[in-house]
């Protein structure tokens, strides 16, 4: 039972891993969009709608044979194939940001946006020798496996009769595994390390709604400044260029944000003991800083705002699924994820539509119906940075509910990498 625990711990720990990986891809596609665009299309934004229609599903359709159930055993080996998928998304963030910076300095003519282009497709290619030598790897392991057999099944039994005669019990072996141990006692709400909640039961917890709650205030800040960044830099005299590269690195902030948050909150946890909602709570008090910068109209202060709210917004991204999990379980993390990301949504509708568009028409004026200045964002920012500030809050109220759960989460943990 424990080495079945451990395993299931370990393809956890994968799965966390890939999922960063995939983040930050997702992270890196609005910029590799737009070089698409830049490079293929560039003056025609009705074929820009057009490939954001089309293009993400027909990559899907195209690529979709290449993904297969492997019904090999998964090991501790396949973290550095992991490791190369999340190398290879680095190395594309960094490409990009270079580009950008270079494309906003100087024009390029069409044959180097064509080379540059092309450097870029075959980096995002690359990850298909990691996942080809991945293959190649399991396949050598598995004929080696099964040309020399198992021995370790075959003398397990002996061990086992001679740890039982000539060594002292271990104390983790006396007490049952957590994964056995049903939590008969106490409220409904009690954290259980182990525990599966289906979305119903989860609902019924405070801390499904503290975490709704923070996501509502940070995704949905987040994105309603992702939606009108451009026509902020518009109202504050940047040029076209400027509000193009501010568009495009908000993808870079945003990558950075899913792949650092999750990795920042593993080192936390594991050599620190911090729960992951804190680490929350500093990036919803950092997004508030972000949104002050914003409403300040400084000169710049767009560069130096989108950066905190564009990081903080896609560690959000990063962690809510992860916490997710750890809190509520695995079984039903599908159902449970996509119900608190419509968080995102809702507070995009409201902080965008109900708050930015609705301050910002009343400062408008003209046939063309703009505003010009500072002051046809600074309330809509100062709201933001309140909104984000209370989702400061419910994230820490999180923090504290949930810090002995990740206590006896972490030693939960150790415990199954003793034992294995």
């Amino acid at each position: 039972m424990r080495v079945r625990s451990y395993t299931e711990g370990v393809l956890k720990s994968h799965h966390t891993l890939a999922f960063l990986s995939g983040q930050g891809f997702l992270g890196l596609s609005g910029a590799v969009v737009i070089q698409v665009y830049d490079t293929l299309f560039e003056g025609n934004p009705c074929t820009f709608l057009l490939i954001l229609a089309l293009l993400p599903t027909l990559i899907s359709i195209l690529l979709m044979w290449l993904v297969k159930i492997d019904a090999a055993a998964r090991t501790r080996d396949e973290k550095k194939y992991l490791n190369g998928f999340s190398v290879v998304s680095l190395v594309v963030a960094a490409y990009l940001m270079i580009l950008i910076i270079l494309e906003n300095a100087v024009t390029l003519p069409l044959w180097s946006r064509i080379i540059t282009f092309l450097v870029l497709l075959s980096l995002l290619s690359s990850p298909l020798g990691v996942a080809c030598k991945a293959q190649s790897d399991s396949s050598l392991n598995l004929a080696y496996t099964s040309s020399v057999g198992t021995p370790l099944m075959d003398e397990a039994e002996p061990i086992k009769q001679e740890t039982t005669s000539s060594q002292p019990a271990n104390p983790v072996d006396i007490h049952p595994d957590d994964d056995e141990v049903q939590n008969k006692s106490g409220s409904e709400d009690m954290l259980n390390p182990g525990a599966e909640l289906n979305l119903f039961q989860a609902m019924r917890t405070v801390n499904f709604w503290l975490l709704f709650i923070a996501m509502i205030c940070g995704m949905g800040s987040g994105l309603a400044t992702t939606n009108n960044i451009s026509q902020i830099g518009q109202s504050l005299g940047y040029s076209t260029v400027e509000r193009s590269t501010l568009v495009s690195l908000w993808s870079i902030w945003n990558f950075l944000g899913r792949f650092g948050a999750g990795y920042a909150s593993d080192i936390f946890l594991h050599r620190r003991g911090w729960a992951r909602p804190l680490l929350m709570a500093l990036t919803l008090a950092a997004m508030t800083a972000g949104h002050v910068v914003i409403a300040s109209g400084f000169s710049g202060n767009l560069f130096i705002g989108s950066v905190l709210v564009g990081v903080c917004y896609g560690s959000q991204w990063s962690l809510m699924p992860t916490i997710t999990s750890e809190i509520f379980g695995v079984r039903h993390l599908g159902t449970i994820f996509n119900t608190i990301a419509v968080a995102s949504p809702i507070g995009s509708y409201v902080l965008s539509v109900r708050v930015i568009g609705y301050i910002y028409d009343r400062h408008a004026a003209g046939e063309e119906n703009t505003c010009y200045g500072k002051y046809c964002f600074i309330s809509s920012f100062f709201i933001l940075a309140s909104v984000t500030l209370l989702g400061f809050l419910v994230a820490l109220a999180l923090f504290f509910r949930t810090r002995r759960f990740y206590s006896q989460l972490l030693i939960r943990w150790l415990r199954r990498a003793a034992t294995f």
